[in-house]
């Protein structure tokens, strides 16, 4: 540790001056935290007996924790631009992971505004830290859209170790595991002087694959440990357990790192008058549905891994979402209500108080009035979307009720998923079939309002050309 930080030291200096003094500015501060690849079930908070999250299952329980909380797409960039944008996939035409190629073509990026851009015009000082993956040429740099401050990597990953990210506009390894190197440059930002309002956008690259190696640590923390897996036939268990092992060890990396940060806030007398927010990109399965990651994520049995199976179950499209506002967020909540990461744009400027400005989007709701114990209007269903492009071809479309999950897969026959999400929550039973009458009824109905959702954002997988 003390590398890091003789090695941050000049970074804080330039950066973000050593002293902290905050003006009387009555507006709060924000801190938007995400990780990359964490499953809902991947918490502690959320009953997973066997990882060890203690700094993020104190932020649930001084706060609330929501127990339907869904990212509209299952891969990374696509959600980044929808959490950032509060548009749909389609919409800006970031439909999958940006690969190397993509990520340096000047026509895909996030060409659409971002909440952070209007927190920064109502007098934030926003900074992004970690990773970003939506475009890495320079019109598509986050200080080119609407961060003051940019500590991290631009395109889809770096090392666990000894990372490469850009300090002063220059790429260059620094010392240290992943998650303290970015909370390390958090803490240098909160040390800042400033006279107004902050927002910090830190986003790690863990637990991504590779999971390792990390401080040794977090894998002793784990020793001894048999965790809990799929008990699915055909499955390498021992294999598995060793995998999900290093996962949790990444998580508590993650977890261990924010306990530095909140106690630095603590410190600087800035908890009281901050909301902080931890969810992740999109779920993950490890071993779930026999499939190893994500959306995109690939068959385990046998013991290999076989071709992609691109998915919307729900462990590829729930995610954690905990936040903690002292005096706002009454502790120890839970909140049932569905909400997407499509609502972000809207909630986090409701949450700050700030207008919403006339390019703002229409998609999505403000649930900001749930942090404050207030009810909303009952949501009918939840969608999604997922273009797989990269190393393969799927189209997928998704709308989710609380009893019901239709997905349906264009160019694709006899693809398309039903599932009873009251009597079948694992999604183990697909109600579409020759023989399942009252499941293609059902299906027709929820394609229905599937299509008439395609149709209000203009949806082009239903143009012949697409």
């Amino acid at each position: 540790m003390k590398t890091i930080w003789l090695l941050l030291g000049a970074v804080a200096v330039w950066a973000f001056g050593t002293e902290a003094t905050h003006s009387a500015e009555r507006r709060p501060n924000l801190i938007a935290i995400v990780t990359d690849d964490q499953g809902q079930w991947a918490l502690g908070c959320y009953g997973n007996r066997d990882i060890k999250t203690p700094t993020l299952d104190q932020l649930a329980a001084d706060g609330a924790v929501f127990n339907n909380a869904f990212t509209v797409t299952p891969v990374c960039s696509p959600s980044r631009a929808a959490y950032m944008s509060g548009r749909w996939p389609t919409q800006v035409g970031i439909t999958d992971f940006l690969s190397p190629g993509e990520s340096n073509d000047e026509q895909i990026g996030l060409h659409a505004p971002i909440w952070p851009a209007a927190l920064h015009t109502a007098g934030y000082n926003t900074a992004m830290i970690g990773k970003w993956h939506l475009g890495t040429l320079p019109p598509f740099h986050p200080t080119k859209k609407g961060f003051d401050h940019f500590y991290g990597f631009l395109g889809g990953g770096t090392t666990p170790m000894n990372p490469v990210v850009e300090v002063r506009g220059t790429p260059a390894p620094v010392k240290g595991a992943e998650p303290d190197v970015h909370v390390d440059a958090a803490i240098a930002f909160l040390r800042q002087p400033r006279t107004g309002p902050f927002a910090i956008c830190l986003h790690f690259r863990a637990p991504h694959l590779p999971y390792g190696p990390v401080p040794d640590e977090y894998p002793a923390m784990y020793q001894g440990v048999d965790p809990a897996v799929p008990q699915l036939p055909g499955l390498d268990i021992p294999k598995l357990k060793q995998s999900t092992l290093a996962y949790y060890a990444s998580i508590s990396n993650v977890d261990r790192a924010l306990g530095r940060l909140f106690k630095v806030l603590d410190e600087l007398k800035l908890a009281d008058h901050t909301l902080v927010t931890f969810t992740s990109d999109h779920g993950y399965n490890e071993g779930r549905h026999y499939l190893d990651t994500k959306g995109n994520g690939q068959w385990m049995a046998g013991g290999v891994k076989g071709p992609k199976r691109p998915n919307m179950f729900d462990t590829s499209v729930r995610v954690p979402l905990v936040m903690r506002w002292p005096g706002v967020i009454e502790r120890g909540r839970k909140i049932d209500d569905h909400v997407s990461n499509i609502d972000t744009y809207r909630t986090m400027l409701g949450a700050m108080g700030v207008k919403l400005p006339a390019d703002a989007p229409v998609n999505g709701i403000d649930y900001s009035p749930l942090l404050k114990g207030e009810k909303l209007p009952p949501r009918d269903a939840i969608y999604g979307q997922y273009d797989l492009h990269n190393g393969g071809l799927a189209y997928l479309r998704m709308i989710r009720t609380s009893q019901y999950k239709y997905v349906k897969h264009f160019r694709a026959k006899g693809m398309d998923e039903l599932y009873d999400l009251t009597s079948d929550p694992g999604e183990l039973r697909n109600l579409i079939g020759p023989q399942k009458a009252e499941g293609r009824k059902i299906a027709a109905e929820l394609g229905a309002k599937l299509l008439e959702w395609q149709r209000s954002i203009d949806d082009p997988v239903l143009r012949d050309e697409y």
